[in-house]
């Protein structure tokens, strides 16, 4: 029986487009851009300057704070310039662009680790932080720190749910490389000292289920457990409910209940890490949408402009209306094609009018909708209304924190009411406001 939770809704998922495409790899580009900050955090420095040369696996930048995951090159060659560059996120951050030479000359520094249970759990949480691992389905939390939490774990969830319509790339990472991905599963089972796994998927990946658990048939401790297919099935408080049956409080982490969820794509990483010694420099890309010519999976080399990933999947068939980096539901929308694939960029999405374009708003009709289908039981009309009047205290009491922004309330509105972009740029405003409340007691 597939499990799920309360909420949610089963929205069209277009994964057709490339759920049997198997992974393609791609003719390297000439230039890679490495914004200097690509996780949640502190701030990263560069440590190295215009006109050195790099290798790859080597680092371009780190910082000394705990709170965070240094940035390797995927490619060698010369350290052409840094300079601000746009971002997924479209603002222009410090990247550092390399020009390729070609020659793939890997850095001296990586080299697998020979006897892994050798290692204490600060010497494992290094090795993940020195790989510059984060939430690779999009979280962008440094790894090393979600792995050392404070209470004693005893659920280890693998998301392999992939709800968000359109992106296959975990769905063939699953597939296509699960006696590595159960490897480093085991390696993530060690540095939590917990004794089972639940690997999570949606049922509309039955070969991948198939596969998983032909892995792991002559053993007990890593379980595969199907889900039912349904947005935002692969949240984290969301597949906690539906595997362990557990809620995670208001104002708690998943670690306060004892779970812990980890991507199936940061997962393989972590086994990358350990066993072959790389780190972060490379991912499955979809990209997808009615726009692109030939949708597919691509290993890519992070860095490289998005321009030359929709160039490998044939072009456009015309010109896109919207370009989404992520899922459509919770990604975002790009003005310029010059954006670099980083550690997070899981998919690309070209769309063609009209599915992809705004109605214009209309009153509340009351309907309950957007109630009634959010995964984590709020009311976001009653938040949209306190964002749109900026009302701090009516936001608070109605839990806006808790809110995962994961759009089903705009996706339901008949009325297409802007629930999400209003309530997500209100919830910095609330934060500051709580900050200053506590500093002050």
């Amino acid at each position: 029986m597939a499990l799920t939770f309360k909420g949610g809704l089963h929205v069209p998922d277009y994964k057709y487009y490339t759920n049997k495409s198997p992974v393609q790899d791609i003719e390297p580009a000439g230039l890679y851009y490495f914004p200097v900050n690509q996780h949640k955090g502190a701030p990263l420095s560069p440590i190295v300057k215009p006109g050195d040369y790099v290798k790859v696996g080597q680092k371009l930048a780190d910082t000394e704070e705990y709170m965070a995951a240094p940035v390797h090159s995927s490619v060698s060659g010369t350290v052409k310039s840094i300079e601000p560059h746009i971002n997924n996120f479209g603002l222009k951050t410090e990247t550092i662009i390399v020009e390729n030479d070609g020659k793939d000359e890997v850095y001296e520094g990586v080299h697998p680790i020979e006897n892994i249970d050798a290692l204490s759990k600060r010497e494992l949480l290094w090795v993940i932080r020195d790989a510059g691992l984060i939430g690779l389905g999009g979280a962008g939390f440094p790894t090393h720190v979600k792995l050392n939490p404070s209470s004693p774990i005893k659920y280890l969830i693998i998301n392999g749910a992939e709800c968000e319509p359109y992106i296959t790339s975990d769905h063939r990472r699953m597939l296509e490389n699960t006696p590595e991905l159960i490897e480093g599963i085991r390696i993530v089972m060690k540095v939590l000292d917990v004794k089972d796994a639940y690997v999570g998927v949606e049922t509309n990946k039955k070969d991948a289920i198939i596969k998983l658990r032909e892995a792991v048939r002559y053993s007990d401790d890593i379980k595969i457990v199907p889900l039912k297919p349904k947005y935002p099935q692969g949240a984290e408080k969301q597949l906690i409910k539906a595997i362990t049956g557990r809620n995670v409080p208001t104002g708690k982490i998943p670690a306060d209940v004892g779970a812990m969820v980890v991507n199936v794509d940061t997962v393989y990483n972590i086994y990358r890490a350990f066993k072959k010694g790389m780190p972060v420099i490379e991912r499955i890309i979809t990209v997808s949408g009615d726009a692109v010519k030939s949708p597919g999976n691509f290993r890519v080399r992070l860095g490289v402009p998005i321009s030359y990933l929709f160039e490998q999947a044939g072009g456009f068939v015309e010109e896109p209306h919207k370009i989404i980096i992520g899922g459509p539901m919770m990604g975002f929308a790009q003005y310029s094609l010059d954006v670099p694939a980083s550690k997070t960029t899981s998919s690309l999405i070209a769309l063609l009018h009209p599915e992809s374009v705004y109605d214009e708003e209309m009153p509340c009709i009351r309907c309950g909708k957007c109630v009634v289908n959010c995964p984590m039981r709020l009311m976001p009309n009653k938040l949209n209304g306190a964002a749109l009047n900026r009302d701090i205290d009516a936001a608070k009491k109605l839990n806006i924190l808790d809110c995962i922004e994961c759009g089903l309330c705009s996706y339901t509105c008949p009325s297409k009411r802007s629930m999400l972009q209003n309530i997500s740029s209100f919830k910095p405003e609330v934060i500051t406001a709580i900050r200053r409340e506590n500093n002050g007691k």
